[in-house]
């Protein structure tokens, strides 16, 4: 990579199953910003999974690794699949995504839930359900009951097998998440709903607690809330215009946010950043991918939403890259691309051409171009 200090560093990792495919389109539309708004970037591809391991004995390879460690931000596809099989678990884990999220330290995960007009039809919630939806959920990534230890699989005197994991948090954990939850509120609505299960867990009564404290203290401008999970998740598909930010734990997010997809037309939909501390230079590491697994059921045929991967592209230009209008230019140019009647077959409705996923991202191409030349016109 460049090493020149105005030049952006990003690394392409497109992944398993659908992940290379839909990446090959968000890297499409990162190469327009590069070449037709000069956004000082520097690209550079690297695999991972199946390929590289049979090859180097890694799934995630020195190069990749180097990569990633180098890079400002991150663009990931997708892992998984029935490929993994091929793959000895302990590789697995060694170059998976936990362990990644570990190494980077990326603690929020924001995932935002935006109801596209145009997708009305197609979406399995309502129209009036959906009107004026437009929140982001924040996924506390690196604690909770995926990294606690311990946790294993054993077996009791009796000839039972028991399985066990352990959920826990420490209270830096809990106020560094509500921290960006609060912070991103006061440039939004202003309003903050935590979710945990305090009724239930003595981890949701410190979360509960510490969010509370951390309101007091430092950001009692800002509307606080608190929700069970359970009542969340029916409150996302009831009514989910009432949220604004909603910050949870690890596993509550995972659930909720694939949950929230249902109002957003479809998973394929939904882009996501994971961002790790800032630094003493003021960056921070990112990792940006859609919220869809690898889908190898359809992986090679070229009909995979890319979508959520292009969507994450927009939160990189804005929140990586410092470039708010160009992230603006490419929010716009999805919507007339939808708006034109664009649809990959996730959310096509009855009788509409269904496009493939290169067919997809050339709409997005299109639609840039409109976009910017009417931008420049108005200019």
């Amino acid at each position: 990579m460049s090493t020149s200090s105005n030049m952006m560093k990003i690394a392409v990792v497109g992944g398993e199953g659908i992940g290379p495919e839909v990446t090959a389109q968000s890297r499409r539309i990162l190469d327009w910003f590069a070449s037709k708004r000069g956004v000082p970037m520097v690209l550079r591809d690297a695999q991972y999974g199946l390929i590289p391991y049979l090859a180097t004995g890694k799934v995630l390879p020195d190069d990749t690794a180097e990569a990633m460690d180098e890079a400002d931000a991150i663009l990931w596809g997708a892992t998984g699949g029935p490929e993994t099989r091929e793959v000895p678990p302990e590789a697995r884990r060694a170059g998976g995504l936990l362990s990644l999220r570990s190494k980077y330290d990326l603690y929020a995960n924001l995932r935002p839930i935006r109801a596209n007009p145009a997708l009305s039809e197609s979406a399995p919630l309502k129209a009036r359900v959906l009107k004026d939806v437009d929140f982001v959920i924040i996924r506390e990534l690196t604690s909770g009951i995926y990294f606690g230890e311990p946790r294993g699989i054993e077996k009791l005197p009796d000839g039972q097998r028991r399985g066990f994991n352990t959920e826990q948090y420490t209270t830096s954990q809990v106020r560094r998440v509500a921290r960006s939850a609060f912070e991103l509120a006061r440039t939004r609505r202003g309003k903050v709903c935590s979710v945990d299960k305090a009724n239930v867990l003595e981890t949701s009564v410190l979360w509960r607690e510490e969010v509370t404290a951390l309101h007091a203290e430092e950001f009692s401008d800002v509307e606080l809330s608190h929700m069970y999970v359970d009542n969340a998740a029916m409150q996302i598909v009831r009514d989910p215009a009432q949220f604004d930010v909603m910050v949870t734990g690890n596993i509550f997010g995972d659930i909720l946010s694939d949950c929230a997809a249902m109002a957003s037309g479809s998973l394929g939909m939904l882009p996501s950043a994971s961002l790790g501390p800032v630094d003493r230079y003021g960056r921070r590491k990112a990792l940006y991918e859609p919220v869809h697994g690898s889908a190898p059921d359809i992986a090679g045929r070229g009909i995979a939403n890319p979508l959520g991967s292009i969507q994450s592209v927009v939160m990189m230009l804005r929140m990586t890259l410092d470039r708010p209008d160009d992230a603006d230019l490419l929010e716009k140019a999805v919507d007339m691309a939808l708006a034109n009647g664009a649809r990959t077959a996730d959310i096509a409705e009855a009788g509409a051409r269904k496009l493939s996923t290169r067919e997809m991202g050339d709409a997005v191409l299109a639609a840039l171009d409109k976009v910017a030349t009417h931008v420049k016109e108005k200019a």
